[in-house]
Formats: C-alpha cells, sequence, structure tokens
C-alpha cells in the first residue's frame, strides 16, 4: 500500500479557483489552514465528493476516489470516509448507544461492532452512552460524532473545524481526545482549522492555503519556521520544537527537556520522565543577545546562527529565524534592534526564551 494520498482538486469560486495538487502522508494528521474563506471546507468536500471539482484526482492510498482523466467518480456514499462537522449533529430523541449504532444499520458485521466497541474507549465516552445528547457537554457530543464517524472503520477521517462552535474551556476538554487520536490510530486525517492553538497541538503536516492555492506544505515545525507566511504571521506568531522530558524538579514545579544537545525548562504538567513533548515557542517570547547571557531571570538559554532575518506584521518589527540544537526558533525584534546589533544570516547569537509551553 502507498505510504501517501493524492489530492488534485480545480474547484471554481466567485473570487477565486480552488486549485491545489498535493501529496500527503497517509498517517497522522494533516491541518488545512488558512483564513476563513481561503478553501478549507471546499477542498474537504471536494475529496468527501460532496462537491464535484471540474477536474480532480483523489488517491487513498491504493483507492481511487476520483479521477476524471480515467472517468472515476465514486460518489460520496461508497467512499470509505468519516466526517465530523462543526456541530455534531446527533439525533436528539436517541440515546448516545443508538447514535452510535445508527451508522452500522446497513451492516451487522462483528468488525464493525468491535470497531465501534474500540473508537467509545478510545474517546472516552462509554459512561455516556445511556445519555441524550441535550445532557451532554459540548466536548462530549463532539467525541460521540468521531466515536460514530470512526464505527465504519474509515479510510480517512475528514473533520471541519470541530471545536469552532465550542467554548475554550469544552476545547481544552476534547484536545487531549484529539491528540490521543493522532498517536493511536493509524487513520489519515484531514483537519481544518484558522486557530493557531490547534494548529500547533495537534498537526503533523500543515497545508497552509491563500485564496485557493497551497502557499506552503509540510511538517509542522518546518512550516512555522519560514516566518514568510502572513497567515502565520501576527502577534500569534510562534515554532514549535520537541524533545524528551528527562526529569522533574519539585521544588520548584519545573521539568527539563531534552532537544539533542541541550535542554530547555518548562512549567511542570506532571508527564513522566521519557515522555517525548511537543513545545510551542511564540516569537514575542524569544530574545536574542550576542554575549551568552550571565545572571538572568530568564532560564533557558540557548546559543545558535541567525538563518534569516523577514518583515514581520508591523514595519517596526522583524521576525528572526535562528537554528538552535537542530530545530528552528523565531524570533520578534524591533528593527532597530537589527540594524544596531548587526543581526543577519549566519551571525552566532544566544537565544533566551523567557516562556515555554507544553502543548503535547
Amino acid at each position: 500500500m502507498t505510504d501517501t494520498n493524492r489530492i488534485q482538486l480545480k474547484l471554481p469560486r466567485a473570487q477565486f479557483d480552488v486549485d491545489v495538487d498535493l501529496q500527503l502522508r497517509a498517517r497522522g494528521i494533516t491541518v488545512l489552514f488558512g483564513a476563513s474563506g481561503s478553501g478549507k471546507t471546499t477542498i474537504l468536500r471536494g475529496v468527501a465528493g460532496l462537491e464535484r471539482a471540474a477536474s480532480g484526482c483523489i488517491r487513498i492510498g491504493d483507492s481511487v476516489w476520483q479521477d476524471d482523466a480515467r472517468g472515476i467518480f465514486v460518489p460520496t456514499w461508497r467512499r470509505p470516509l468519516g466526517y465530523v462537522f462543526q456541530e455534531a449533529s446527533l439525533f436528539g430523541h436517541l440515546d448516545v448507544q443508538r447514535n452510535l449504532e445508527y451508522g452500522l444499520r446497513r451492516t451487522e458485521k462483528s468488525a464493525d461492532r468491535k470497531t465501534l466497541d474500540e473508537a467509545i474507549d478510545l474517546l472516552g465516552i462509554r459512561a455516556l452512552l445511556q445519555r441524550r445528547p441535550h445532557d451532554l457537554s459540548g466536548g462530549e457530543r463532539q467525541r460521540v460524532a468521531i466515536a460514530r464517524a470512526l464505527a465504519t472503520r474509515p479510510r480517512l477521517l475528514l473533520l471541519d473545524e470541530p471545536l469552532a462552535s465550542l467554548d475554550l474551556p469544552r476545547r481544552h476538554e476534547i484536545m487531549p481526545w484529539l491528540e490521543r487520536l493522532r498517536d493511536q490510530l493509524a487513520v489519515p486525517m484531514l483537519y481544518v482549522t484558522h486557530s493557531m492553538d490547534e494548529l500547533s497541538r495537534l498537526a503533523d503536516e500543515v497545508v497552509v492555503l491563500e485564496n485557493g492555492k497551497a502557499v506552503a506544505v509540510g511538517p509542522v515545525g518546518e512550516v512555522l519556521a519560514r516566518g514568510d507566511l502572513p497567515a502565520l504571521a501576527g502577534e500569534e506568531a510562534a515554532t514549535v520544537i520537541e524533545g524528551t522530558l528527562v526529569d522533574r524538579d519539585t521544588r520548584w514545579h519545573l521539568a527539563r527537556v531534552q532537544l539533542k544537545d541541550r535542554y530547555i525548562l518548562v512549567r511542570d504538567s506532571g508527564l513522566p520522565p521519557g515522555s517525548r513533548v511537543r513545545l510551542r515557542v511564540q516569537a514575542r517570547d524569544v530574545s536574542l543577545t550576542l554575549d551568552e547571557p550571565m545572571r538572568s531571570s530568564i532560564q533557558n538559554h540557548l546559543p545558535g546562527v541567525v538563518e534569516a532575518v523577514m518583515a514581520d506584521s508591523h514595519p517596526a518589527q522583524a521576525l528572526v529565524r535562528i537554528r538552535c540544537d537542530g530545530q528552528s526558533l523565531i524570533s520578534r525584534v524591533t528593527r532597530k534592534s537589527v540594524e544596531e546589533l548587526h543581526i543577519e544570516p549566519n551571525l552566532p547569537v544566544w537565544v533566551q526564551v523567557k516562556s515555554v509551553a507544553v502543548i503535547a
């Protein structure tokens, strides 16, 4: 079986054409990211067959769902996919158990029943089975909707801004379950969002869309570190780095995360030593100095080399990308600092990281 999925679609719109040709990994979460109206949901609907592309080729693994050059178009109901919308769309007159079983009515295969039981346990909803949708929180309803989408063993799971209708506490409630799906399922997921937090926490791979075109595609850490994409700029500009939690300091409630040769201190979130962690570092929390910091309140100091100096969303500022211990960070500094410190590519610097968020 091939380890990539191909999505090539051209769909005309009033202001622009959605025109993409993507080769995506057949595992993990691929996030379609961009501003509202950039074409994210249109692509999802095209993959599902809910909108017929003017021309297209959709191959999921070894299965071809659409290939206009060969006259192939598989209708939505024959595509082995799961689709999760912004709203859970559960049947109010049925309890959770019967909502989950509704999609299995056309089949009595024991394998599908087993898959449903696995989805129930994976999403932690067994205690909810006898409750009606109106007795569930928004996060619980979405977990039920995801379990229902997984019940028929889809080859691809499509999620269209599944957290958009939830308030912040409910988003925080469901995010760990989505991370669990990413880490434990072999089912590839296409996930639509315009939330930087969701992108940073969930994405293995990201497709950045502007006016229906893919302007960047790749692993989330690499794409976020580019720094030259308007969709990823602004106050939320950040990078994602990964490491291993090696020990915890109970006195100061800190944990030490090993990157490659260096380590970084983060707030202790209770994870055990040996855990692989994903860290989000916002550009505004990274400062630069030409000399090794001494007697500083900032605990994290990393030597690095400047890779690029880029424009920021305001002319007074610049984004500086620095390679540190095998990974890239971005620092937001003033243009005045760039000139006075002669910051340019290949300059050795010390990076001071004020705050780091453990996000997964």
